[in-house]
């Protein structure tokens, strides 16, 4: 979950550290592999936070989405308040349940608990101190992992590039340690688990020691780990902080460059997303619920084309009171389990997308504008697919398409477009689909 930093302060100085953004020009977007969305697109989820049976309604609405992968917070100091005593009975049941689903988890195990922490006596947050001994966390990692066989994937921390949860600074030195001495006893004890790297907050950038965490990491040889990248590339709008510097398509393109020359078995973004909370403002701007769904869909367009294995979506369902103000209305779902735009909005998006795409070059467009987005695939049936948007051009016309459906995902309204000389296309802000055979 979000640390306390102000967003803009923890993204200062990233063009520096990752290269200039280019200039302003119609950003045309090809996929670089298929897209299952099954495969590509979970949430976070808080299943932990409810009742079983809030929980079990929450599922239900994501496998009606056509989903698969969730990713689970497991608070170290709650799972194992004294030191060899687990707390596992609304564990053992959530594990059961999301088996008997068929559906796939991360989980990651996050704050010491007082046996293991390295916090000094007397201070309220001496959980989010790391432990003192990192075979203290690797041996409660295992039994977590021997007990839950089911749990695909387990992930060493979460965001330590923030003090907020590894106090009382970032330390590069001292989370390698933990993931060497985690990893090794996860392949060594527990086999077959896929071991994820504590998913960096940003970019991975250290607003205390300056530069990225994943940078620093990489000199101390954690790259040959073989552990899966993660980060939270989250930002002010989908396409960055500043739209027209298109930070978020620059970074995520040269960042990911920058990993996948290490080779990792995948690069992750374990959290990303926008919350609808109504104020008092904090480090995003109030978008509102309508927003919030408008956000998500274009980022996730964007997604879909850079360079990511997997992506989850901060998060499946609202939190109550426990979360700060901000934290509470991140989710798909209401707390009551009742679907928000953004659930809606994703699932007419899905539904038109169908669950297969191919990459396929985007349509050419007459005098396309400087701030048209324009991304394509084909589906499954052979028919194409336009994904587009554009904040200052209200038409553009395609001379090469001569019939096809326009979408909205957003109203879920769809209507037919012909010419004999090419199609006008209404132009919005936000996301729309073309789809022709």
């Amino acid at each position: 979950m979000r640390g306390a930093k102000g967003l803009r302060a923890v993204l200062g100085g990233l063009v520096l550290l990752l290269g200039a953004t280019t200039a302003l020009a119609e950003q045309r977007l090809q996929g670089v592999r298929p897209v299952v969305w099954k495969d590509f697109l979970g949430v976070n989820a808080h299943f932990l936070w409810f009742t079983p049976e809030q929980y079990q309604r929450q599922m239900d609405r994501l496998q009606e989405l056509g989903l698969e992968w969730t990713r689970v917070d497991l608070h170290w100091d709650i799972m194992e308040p004294e030191q060899d005593r687990l707390r596992t009975l609304e564990l053992d049941q959530l594990t059961q349940e999301l088996k008997q689903r068929q559906l796939k988890t991360l989980m990651y195990l996050v704050g010491s608990p007082d046996f293991a922490s390295s916090g000094p006596f007397g201070v309220a947050n001496r959980g989010a101190y790391p432990p003192r001994d990192p075979a203290l966390y690797a041996k409660s990692l295992v039994k977590f992992a021997l007990r839950y066989p089911s749990v695909q994937a387990w992930q060493v921390w979460n965001e330590p590039n923030l003090p907020s949860f590894w106090q009382p600074f970032e330390d590069p030195e001292r989370y390698a340690r933990l993931l060497q001495v985690s990893t090794a006893a996860l392949r060594s004890l527990a086999p077959g688990r896929q071991v994820v790297m504590g998913g960096m907050a940003y970019y991975s950038q250290m607003p205390i020691r300056g530069g990225l965490m994943l940078e620093a990491l990489g000199k101390l040889g954690v790259a040959q780990l073989g552990t899966v990248i993660a980060y939270h590339p989250y930002s002010q709008y989908p396409e960055g902080d500043d739209p027209k510097a298109r930070d978020f398509i620059e970074r995520a393109r040269l960042l990911n460059g920058k990993l996948r020359a290490v080779q990792p078995p995948a690069i992750w973004a374990d959290e990303w997303g926008w919350s609808s909370y109504p104020g008092p403002k904090e480090e995003q701007n109030l978008i509102g619920e309508q927003g919030q769904a408008d956000f998500v869909l274009r980022r996730l367009a964007l997604m879909s084309a850079l360079d990511y294995d997997r992506i989850f979506l901060f998060a499946l369902s609202d939190l109550d009171s426990r979360a700060s103000a901000r934290d509470q209305h991140y989710g798909l779902l209401r707390l009551d389990g009742t679907p928000k735009p953004v659930y809606l909005a994703l699932q007419r998006f899905l539904k038109l997308t169908g669950p297969r795409l191919v990459p396929e070059t985007p349509p050419s467009v007459a005098e396309a504008p400087d701030d048209l987005y324009s991304i394509a695939w084909r589906r499954d049936d052979g028919s194409r697919l336009w994904l587009f948007w554009s904040a200052g051009q209200e038409r553009v016309h395609l001379p090469g398409i001569t019939q096809a459906t326009l979408h909205d995902p957003l109203t879920g309204e769809s209507r037919e477009l012909s010419g004999a000389e090419g199609i006008d296309v209404p132009v919005k802000s936000s996301l729309q689909l073309l789809s022709w055979k």
